[in-house]
């Protein structure tokens, strides 16, 4: 088994490197080793760090709602559905979430069961960054019956659930926003209710329909309003048979979102087979060099204009 040299950077708070998608990926075909002088670095969009390594492969990846700059990467993994050779590969953050793996093939459910549920839930912690549209549909819906909200934000539960899928399987409907809207933009929003039979109310990807069946669960791009879209949900929620009819539809139309591991290990083995200046796209030379330098000073001054807003907070409180 070859041994590959491998380092993940700029990943959000709590990342674990020895334990991921990625490298529990490689690890079927490689012996992978965690270096601080890799062959091949994944990095995240959490930072900079990024900037300073050369002469390995660089491999983004985004759960976020960002496009890859591959000004800056010679490959990338993100939601996006563009072509750009071996370059890139659509991998969708539901697909890499760890609730995926209880993603039915087939619906099991009991009608009388499913029926006898409260009515709608949702679980938010994110307010600051996301559209304020799903706060304002949040409300609109309460005003028909109480939507239990059992994240951090709007809570009325009395506290954050410990178990999301276990809370959400208990409603007959969950709110299923994602923070914002782009094409192909596809988290774990709209597929963790499903792996309960709670049938999602989404908006985001304007797309959806691509990743899932889209007459199994309420799209609300599909309405010109969210009073429309409301009005649709308590007919679903006045009808048993209406109900039923939505619920009673496979969730995904195409079973080879099951193989996503399949399709990132061929996509990497492609990268890892060659050899290492081949592999590599970027250049270390020409306007490039200066596009990289412009990013880290943009970075300094980020960073200083934020070290800066935080004295000036503690400057306040300490006068008080």
């Amino acid at each position: 088994m070859r041994t590959i040299k491998i380092n993940f950077v700029d990943y959000y708070g709590g990342f674990n490197p020895e334990s991921n998608f990625i490298i529990d990926t490689l690890r079927a075909k490689y012996h992978v080793e965690i270096s601080d002088n890799p062959d091949y670095l994944f990095f995240s969009c959490f930072g900079v760090i990024h900037l300073s390594y050369h002469h390995c492969v660089k491999i983004f990846f985004t759960g976020e709602s960002l496009v890859p700059d591959f000004n800056v990467c010679d490959y990338a993994l993100g939601f996006d559905w563009i072509e750009f050779g071996d370059r890139y590969l659509r991998l969708p953050l539901y697909q890499t979430w760890d609730s995926f793996a209880q993603f039915p093939r087939k619906k099991e459910y009991s009608e009388e069961q499913v029926l006898n549920r409260k009515f709608c839930s949702i679980v938010v912690s994110n307010t600051r960054s996301a559209d304020p549209i799903r706060e304002r549909f949040f409300r609109l819906l309460s005003e028909y019956k109480k939507v239990d909200s059992g994240g951090r934000a709007w809570n009325n539960i009395g506290g954050p659930v410990d178990n999301k899928l276990d809370f959400v399987g208990q409603y007959k409907f969950n709110i299923a926003f994602e923070n914002n809207s782009a094409v192909g933009y596809t988290t774990e929003k709209i597929m963790e209710p499903m792996v309960v039979n709670s049938i999602p109310i989404y908006r985001g990807n304007p797309l959806i329909g691509k990743d899932f069946n889209p007459r199994s669960f309420i799209n609300t791009h599909d309405f010109k309003s969210l009073e429309d879209a409301v009005e649709y949900i308590v007919e679903l929620d006045s009808s048993d048979e209406k109900y039923l009819n939505m619920l009673k539809q496979p969730w995904i139309l195409d079973e080879s979102i099951y193989e996503w591991r399949e399709h990132l290990l061929q996509f990497l083995s492609t990268i890892i087979e060659k050899p290492l200046d081949e592999a590599r796209y970027l250049s270390d030379y020409g306007i490039r060099e200066r596009y990289v330098r412009n990013l880290k000073i943009a970075d300094f001054f980020n960073n200083k204009i934020r070290i800066g807003n935080m004295i000036s907070a503690y400057k306040k409180i300490y006068k008080k």
